[in-house]
């Protein structure tokens, strides 16, 4: 019987980061992982296709709608669903194979089948070709989440989908409506309404991307209204149908009234919940919320010793790079280190296009603690970089404290925001004040000038170039 003084439970980007960091550090190192390719859901129906689908729609939007204006002439216009289904397919497979070659780099022994807790030293694999035990001083579970749906909107995964299916469409819908008005959801929908499908967005809160400061979520549907999306806010889904080539959704208005939509295509985008089916958690006593979350101590490790959990089976933002922080910190932690995550400044981001992203406290959040605050905001029609790009839609806002200036939140809608994110990040990550991000000299023109901006205009009042 094969012993490891780790094993890793899932193949995702926390758990594969986990296992690696644990190899570099010299633990001998097991992972296990039920499906045929390793990556987990981000690298083989999340993240990855998702952006590659994203990038080859808004291509062809950008050919459609903007390119004439560059001087362009494309004539005739068309697409293939089929070869952005391909290419995509591709790029997960390209990153998938990745992985693999990390894990035979670092050393690493890749079990395929399902890992189920015997007790917690041993860890039985029921594979294609059977069973197998292993025994593992410490254990991390990554087994990651899977779309979570209500009573009444159970998927069939023919009309009504999932982000899963969502992914390897046959055509592009007439009518996609679209069940939750967060990252899934509009991601998703901003791929086929760039490629002409009507989308109806029905939320039961009373904003899109609820959880993001409310600047970004107005921000974000004027844009998206522009693609053609349709929203509809308290809205609670009492069930959805398959009538064949067509859906229909039943819902409640803010008023209680019974309102009716129909499409050819219904995604159920309500979010998504931990996936520990098949663990044997009973086995060895791991406690479990009544969300069906695993309960880790600050150390991320579960009540029963040497058992540790990460990624989005535990609390905290289900994100792909808040589980690899949390892969790292336990490899480290396991390598007697004594590493730290800071989950105030983990980023979030939305890959619509402009994108939105997000560091640190929302305006919402902040006036709810009852701090004074102050706030700047920059608008990126205002930028020179993005006339020229003609990407003029967004806004950066800076939000410092009062008395310190010390930045408390910083929120952007902006082309590539995923990345101009990261200067907030890191000067948080050092307690910068708005004066810090304002006195640093920014390259001309980029779209990097709004954080500066928007910094100005937190510390001293106003921008400058407004």
């Amino acid at each position: 019987m094969s012993k490891y003084d780790v094993t890793i439970i899932g193949s995702g980007p926390g758990g594969y980061v986990a296992a690696i960091k644990c190899a570099q550090l010299g633990l001998k190192t097991a992972i296990i992982e039920k499906y045929s390719t390793l990556g987990g859901t981000c690298l083989n129906v999340g993240c990855i296709p998702s952006k590659a689908l994203l990038d080859s729609s808004h291509h062809y939007h950008d050919a459609q709608h903007a390119f004439s204006k560059h001087g362009i002439n494309t004539g005739e216009l068309s697409f293939d669903l089929a070869t952005m289904i391909e290419r995509k397919r591709a790029v997960v497979s390209q990153t998938c194979d990745g992985v693999k070659y990390l894990m035979d780099k670092n050393k690493i022994d890749v079990y395929e089948g399902i890992g189920s807790f015997v007790d917690k030293n041993n860890i039985k694999i029921t594979g294609k070709e059977g069973e197998q035990t292993i025994q593992t001083d410490k254990t991390i579970i990554a087994t990651g989440s899977k779309p979570n749906y209500f009573p009444g909107m159970e998927p069939d995964k023919k009309r009504i989908i999932t982000s899963t299916e969502a992914l390897e469409m046959k055509e592009v819908p007439k009518h996609l409506i679209v069940i939750g008005g967060g990252v899934i959801g509009l991601e998703l929908g901003s791929v086929y309404a760039r490629l002409g499908a009507k989308v109806t967005v029905v939320e039961f809160a009373d904003t899109i991307i609820p959880t993001m400061d409310k600047t970004m979520s107005k921000e974000l549907q004027k844009v998206l209204k522009k693609e053609g999306f349709k929203f509809n806010f308290n809205h609670a889904v009492q069930n959805v149908t398959n009538e064949g080539d067509e859906v229909k959704v039943v819902a409640k208005n803010k008023k209680g009234e019974e309102v009716t939509f129909e499409g050819d295509y219904c995604l159920v985008a309500v979010g998504r919940k931990p996936y520990t089916e098949g663990l044997g958690l009973e086995n060895i006593g791991v406690k479990v919320t009544d969300r069906g979350m695993i309960e880790t101590n600050d150390h991320l490790q579960t009540n029963v010793e040497g058992i540790y959990a990460i990624g989005d089976v535990v609390k905290g933002a289900m994100l792909a790079h808040k589980a690899e922080e949390e892969g790292v910190f336990v490899a480290e932690l396991l390598a007697g280190q004594k590493p730290h995550i800071n989950y105030d400044l983990i980023p979030g981001v939305v890959y619509t296009w402009p994108e939105v992203a997000a560091v640190g406290k929302t305006e919402e959040q902040i006036k709810a603690s009852g701090k004074a605050y102050k706030v700047g905001q920059f608008p990126i029609k205002a930028l020179g970089r993005a006339r020229a790009s003609m990407d003029i839609m967004g806004v950066v806002k800076v939000i410092a404290d009062e008395e310190t200036d010390e930045v408390l939140g910083v929120h952007m809608i902006a082309p590539r925001a995923a990345d101009l994110i990261m200067e907030a990040v890191v000067a948080m990550e050092y307690r910068a004040s708005a004066e810090d991000i304002a006195r640093i000299c920014h390259p001309h023109p980029t779209y990097s000038e709004a954080v500066k901006e928007a910094a100005l205009g937190a510390w001293m009042g106003k921008p400058l170039h407004i």
